[in-house]
């Protein structure tokens, strides 16, 4: 029995118990009926708080509640004991039976295990990463690569409709800096004082002139466009490809600059005009954003005509609702902080709701260590530290596993000597190992003439390291639904460490194989072998999820 079959119970007992007088209330729709992992073993299997959310509903004491969902609970099939713990607390223990045939159900959902519909009908714009084209992405950013493709990944397994979106700055004083930088290299003078540095700006610089060899020779205006343009396109080619080759790929690169030709500033301004929140000072247009909660108004298009900062954000935000999207949710560095206030009033200035048709992350600073000393410069950016430095330090699945595992708003230090180590402290390694064994646990006990199609007899998975893992594997529909409601794929990789944990416990202890030649095979190889597998579709589900290769030999 998994723990959406007894949430479909539990909907059942209440749904009886209201018909027949027992209860007078309103049955909750079965997505809000959550089936929980005690957190000790001696709780039972499952546990549930629904006497808790809805005695008051029902003008009686949670335990009395308690009571007759339990008297009806006990009599389900699969279900061998239900208690009631304190104020109210259901706990529930399965037959083993019930518990077992848990394995089954994972091996024949195989890459659909742990997917949901909570997020269904939904359409959601996630953009992340979008540095400047202006150099290779710092570490900061391949955090977001990291943590905005697992996270995309994970909305879609709960059923989101979800579009990956790079926001490609091209327009701004960053792009002229960039440009004036490879024009000077190019001439073989050093970088302006508030320009880029390192060897990725001499290599583009070159390739421009491989492909405009008249770039020295033209005019400073017409010269330092030509290093803009083909810079650029450079710059961003390589971002792209970096990308890809870390396994992350966007479906719409937007283009700043799109707003300011195509008139997507002035159609915002007309749209929150019609409002009623903008308003006129001292020859400029302002957005009255102190109404919605920010610290002071802002101004929109300056005295002279020119569009402020801002006034590509309201241009931004109205194109990705007038393309369809429910919700616009946006990853951003800890140095956009103080950015969250005026963009949430944007939203609200719009009609919106912000936290619903807008979100915003915000994503702590990522620390390399080696040999115990922090890492700091590039090989070749030279200031930073690049997404292609850590990959060549780790490779993609360590540098991925470790950027996803902690919560994005903690700072981390990553240990690249551990992440490059084969040991069970390193926890990609872990993981990736646990699956490898039991890919070839399965080999073994086929060569041996183990086979699950022979037999299956969830009752004999009676001992206390498979019900640990049977719980454990029963967990993982929660967790990937958690972990997309709270927008925290960490909770993904956390939760496979456990699982890689409980599986090497259970090997420990219980044998798929005959230990010997002579030794007959019985329905507990065989049902063994479902659970081994069970295990491997769930590590392999959940690597997935993170964008993380699992390997069938280590």
């Amino acid at each position: 029995m998994t723990p959406k079959e007894l949430a479909q119970a539990l909907h059942a007992v209440l749904t009886g118990a209201v018909a027949a007088g027992d209860l007078a209330l309103e049955v909750p729709d079965l997505e809000s009926l959550r089936v929980e992992r005690p957190r000790g073993r001696e709780h039972g299997d499952w546990s549930s708080n629904i006497a808790l959310q809805l005695a008051k509903s029902a003008g009686m004491p949670p335990r009395q509640f308690a009571e007759i969902v339990a008297e009806q609970l006990r009599h389900v099939a699969g279900v061998s004991k239900v208690d009631i713990a304190g104020p109210g607390f259901l706990n529930i223990t399965l037959d083993a039976a019930s518990a077992g045939g848990l394995a089954r159900t994972i091996v024949e959902e195989g890459a659909a295990y742990g997917q949901g519909t909570a997020l269904a009908g939904q359409n959601i714009n996630l953009e992340f990463v979008s540095a400047n084209p202006t150099g290779p992405i710092h570490l900061g950013g391949t955090r977001w690569a990291a943590l905005g493709d697992a996270l995309a990944r994970i909305l879609q397994a709960s059923g989101a409709q979800v579009t990956r979106e790079y926001y490609f700055n091209d327009h701004g004083a960053q792009i002229d800096r960039f440009a004036r930088s490879l024009l000077a290299s190019a001439q073989g003078q050093p970088a302006p004082e508030d320009g880029y540095a390192g060897a990725y700006i001499d290599e583009i610089a070159a390739q421009v002139l491989r492909r405009r060899p008249d770039g020295l020779d033209l005019p400073a205006d017409e010269a330092q466009e030509v290093f803009r343009q083909v810079g650029v396109d450079l710059m961003f080619d390589e971002i792209q490809e970096s990308l890809r080759n870390f396994g992350v790929n966007f479906d719409v690169y937007f283009h700043e600059n799109s707003l300011h030709e195509s008139g997507a500033v002035r159609r915002a301004v007309d749209r929150l005009t019609e409002l009623g929140v903008m308003f006129e000072s001292d020859g400029a247009q302002w957005l009255r954003t102190t109404d919605y909660g920010d610290d002071k108004d802002r101004v929109v298009i300056k005295s002279d005509g020119s569009p402020a900062y801002i006034s590509g954000d309201l241009a931004y935000y109205l194109d990705k609702r007038e393309r369809g999207f429910d919700r616009a949710i946006i990853m951003l560095g800890a140095d956009h902080h103080g950015y969250v206030k005026r963009m949430m009033a944007m939203c609200a200035a719009f009609g919106d709701e912000p936290g619903v048709n807008l979100e915003i992350l915000i994503g702590q600073l990522v620390n390399l260590v080696k040999d115990g000393r922090p890492v700091r410069m590039s090989k070749r950016a030279g200031t930073v530290v690049v997404l292609e430095d850590l990959v060549e330090a780790v490779g993609v699945d360590a540098a991925r596993y470790a950027l996803t595992r902690s919560s994005a708003d903690s700072s981390i230090d990553i240990d690249l000597d551990l992440l490059a180590s084969h040991t069970n402290d390193n926890p990609v390694y872990y993981v990736q190992y646990a699956h490898a064994r039991t890919c070839n646990v399965a080999r073994l006990a086929g060569e041996d003439g183990v086979r699950r199609a022979d037999g299956f007899e969830p009752a004999l998975l009676t001992h206390d390291t498979e019900a640990a893992l049977l719980a454990v594997l029963g967990d993982f529909p929660r967790v990937v639904a958690q972990a997309a409601d709270l927008r925290e794929p960490h909770r993904v990789a956390r939760y496979l460490e456990e699982l890689a944990g409980r599986f090497h416990k259970w090997y420990d202890e219980c044998r798929v194989r005959p230990m010997t030649v002579e030794e007959e095979i019985t329905d507990l190889h065989r049902t063994r072998l479902w659970l081994n597998d069970a295990t491997r579709q769930v590590l392999e589900n959940g690597l997935r999820l993170l964008g993380v290769s699992a390997p069938e030999r280590m």
